[in-house]
């Protein structure tokens, strides 16, 4: 599958597509950083587990150019208990990892396209590179143990890069030569749509392909108001944090184009909420349109 992927739109739909979650830390006026984007990380120690336990429910984790640019992520397991869990979970022992780039503007000398050799792996029986994944809204989707004196960072540190395999989603934009350049340190670059993304058929490529059944998204904005827009979304995972940081350029949960009209937007309700400490942790399940 190495190389460069033109993905064709859908013929037809539905198709079978990934159960899609979302998840970030906000504050409490719905920041996702601050103005200058010098701070994107406020969350506790706590709010840490729980994305790297919600990570190990999930086949692929996704994010935009943007995040793994100015925040230097690689999109990791989170050590070795995560990895144990993932596999208890019937799945791969590492997860798919998906970067998003309209234009294909990436730099292969980021952190996130350094390869480790996957030493020592731990196995199970049947393991493939992704596996049956726990049924959506299930006990994988709320990770957060009950126990308030549970300390919840990873009782190994994150490696400095992953060994998992390393997608990249594009569109016509980024040209030829960015494309294989960028094939270059990706498993694949898959080409899926003109001027932006087109998700369907990106998605559906990603469940067909790869095996896809559980994509959690972890930003940026502008990453998360597409697939709200494309009605794409089942879960949103947010973890509210007791502070401020203003400012009209900050980043927000959906930025982008948005909805224009109120009777577009995204409807969602409130599943689970659970307090620990001062921050609120909340889940919403997206509103079935028939009612």
């Amino acid at each position: 599958m190495k190389g460069v992927i033109h993905v064709p739109p859908l013929a037809s739909r539905p198709a079978r597509l990934p159960f899609v979650l979302v998840n970030l830390a906000i504050s409490a006026d719905g920041k996702i950083a601050t103005a200058n984007r010098t701070v994107s990380s406020f969350g506790s120690p706590r709010d840490l587990a729980h994305l790297y336990a919600l990570r190990a429910t999930a086949d692929a984790v996704m994010c935009g150019a943007r995040t793994v640019r100015d925040e230097g992520v690689t999109l990791d397991t989170g050590g070795t208990r995560y990895r144990r869990l993932r596999l208890t979970h019937g799945l791969a022992e590492h997860h798919l990892r998906v970067i998003v780039s309209g234009s294909g503007s990436l730099d292969p000398a980021l952190p996130i396209f350094r390869r480790l050799p996957m030493s020592c792996p731990m196995r199970a029986p049947g393991r493939q590179l992704v596996g049956r994944v726990p049924r959506p809204g299930g006990e994988g989707s709320w990770p957060l143990s009950s126990s308030k004196k549970t300390r919840p960072p990873p009782e190994n540190p994150p490696p400095p890069v992953s060994p998992a395999p390393l997608i990249i989603l594009t569109t016509e934009r980024a040209g030829a030569t960015r494309c294989a350049r960028l094939a270059a340190v990706a498993d694949a670059v898959l080409v899926c749509g003109v001027q932006e993304v087109n998700w369907p058929a990106a998605l559906a490529h990603l469940r067909a392909r790869w095996g896809i059944e559980r994509l959690l998204c972890e930003g940026g904005g502008e990453l998360n108001d597409a697939l709200f827009r494309a009605g794409l979304v089942h879960e949103l995972h947010l973890t509210i944090c007791p502070l401020l940081l203003g400012g009209r350029q900050a980043p927000t949960l959906a930025d982008g184009v948005g909805f224009p009209r109120l009777i577009d937007a995204a409807q969602f309700r409130l599943v689970r909420r659970r307090r620990v400490g001062d921050e609120l942790f909340c889940v919403f399940r997206r509103r079935d349109p028939r009612g």
